[in-house]
């Protein structure tokens, strides 16, 4: 891929910004690119700490990582819908989607693969039909191809926002307004690479998240929220930056944050609307789910005590 070095940007090290432009790839990772060659500034290879003037041109070669073969893991799969194209479940909290670091084995992706073993060739070879997924400890909604043909509509109706994806979440704090926008880029992290965070235009990808109170207690608010965009930890991020991180969030939620009335497992976020256009027969389906029993439990304290 090439990519262009913006002037506002004069004086930045080249692994910081590539950093900022290639949020999907680990400090780590790029380190090891520049050093074997794969990064070339103007055409020249470069150290991690060149500083860039502005205006340059930068090549990154990113050779595909080996791919290892996900084994199928039978488990229970709560199924909304099912077809030849497409399968739509509510995952719980607790499940991982695909393999990642730390989590080789009971994902949601190996329960699919022994559920329907035709999605093998579907999407990555570690993540079988995945076209969009949720957090671990989010639960809800999510949308699986079964075949290529459902892959690619799914991937282009993501790409075109024309997905619609809904969720609950408790917050902390009363949230003010009654409804509002978040229009704020989203990076990595810059001393955190675990994390992701609100960014400086020109150092993230764009964002956007729609909220509207449903709900206000003391020290807590319900919201319906809305992706426009499906960025790393983006409704989590989002709602931290606004000051009213999600309830249970260990990561993004700060250190001064009003206990939690019950113990809560996971997020207090659930995917809870789902629709898209069915790839095969071109008819809307929409999809629902109510919240679990963890969060409508945590609901019922922050109403006894409002």
């Amino acid at each position: 891929m090439t990519l262009a070095v913006d002037g506002a940007v004069a004086g930045t090290r080249l692994d910081r910004w590539l950093a900022d432009r290639l949020p999907e790839l680990s400090r780590a990772r790029l380190q090891s690119l520049i050093g074997a060659g794969c990064v070339r500034v103007d055409g020249a290879v470069r150290k991690a700490a060149a500083r860039l003037r502005g205006g340059e041109r930068v090549e990154v070669d990113v050779p595909p990582p080996a791919a290892e073969e996900l084994v199928p893991e039978p488990a229970a799969l709560s199924i909304l819908f099912e077809d030849e194209y497409v399968l739509v479940l509510d995952k719980p909290a607790g499940v991982v989607v695909h393999p990642g670091a730390g989590h080789a084995r009971g994902t949601l992706a190996a329960a699919l693969l022994a559920h329907a073993p035709a999605i093998a060739g579907v999407g990555g070879p570690r993540r079988p039909g995945i076209v969009h997924r949720l957090d671990k400890d989010t639960s809800g909604l999510l949308v699986v191809a079964k075949n290529r043909v459902a892959y690619d509509a799914l991937v282009a109706q993501l790409a075109r926002r024309s997905v619609t994806r809904g969720y609950l979440a408790v917050v902390h704090g009363r949230v003010r307004a009654d409804e509002g926008v978040i229009d704020r880029p989203i990076g990595r992290h810059p001393r955190d690479r675990v994390r992701m965070a609100v960014r400086p235009a020109g150092q993230g990808r764009r964002a956007v998240t729609r909220y509207r109170v449903l709900e206000r207690f003391s020290g807590f608010t319900l919201l319906e929220v809305r992706l426009e965009t499906g960025r790393t930890h983006q409704i989590r991020v989002h709602l931290a930056a606004l000051g009213h991180p999600v309830a249970g969030d260990d990561v993004y939620g700060g250190r001064r944050r009003e206990p939690l009335p019950t113990p809560l497992e996971g997020l207090a976020l659930h995917a809870a609307r789902l629709a898209f256009v069915h790839p095969a027969t071109e008819r809307p389906r929409e999809f629902a789910s109510p919240a679990p029993a963890r969060i409508e439990r945590l609901l019922s304290h922050l109403r006894d005590t409002t």
